[in-house]
């Protein structure tokens, strides 16, 4: 439960951040270039990938009726995480998905 959990939270956050570089401003605030339009047209069916596997997640830590709920949380949470790391520290909110990957394979051999 607790990996499954984890991994929800994970991709809640990577999806919110897909959709956000997929939009040219912010984009532009990471990279100091404009993104090509194919590539904010990737980072967004990303997004929306990464939000739909943050749902099955959820369902799998928490079951359907309640797993939705937990859903909006942890997107509301994730959003909020992004929206105070892209002001100041726009390349960590872009390469904190990486320390998922290691934590979360703790968890699972953990558990």
């Amino acid at each position: 439960m607790l990996a499954d959990f984890f991994a929800a939270w994970a991709f809640a956050y990577i999806g919110m951040l897909a959709l956000c570089q997929g939009l040219e401003r912010h984009y532009k605030q990471v990279w100091n270039k404009a993104p090509s339009p194919g590539l904010r047209r990737i980072l967004r069916a990303a997004g929306s990938l990464s939000l739909v596997l943050s749902m099955y997640f959820c369902a799998q830590a928490w079951g359907w009726a309640m797993g939705s709920i937990g859903w909006f949380g942890l997107i509301s949470l994730s959003g909020f995480g992004l929206l105070m790391l892209l002001p100041y520290r726009s390349r960590l909110a872009v390469w904190l998905p990486l320390g998922f990957v290691p934590v979360w394979v703790m968890i699972t051999t953990w558990a």
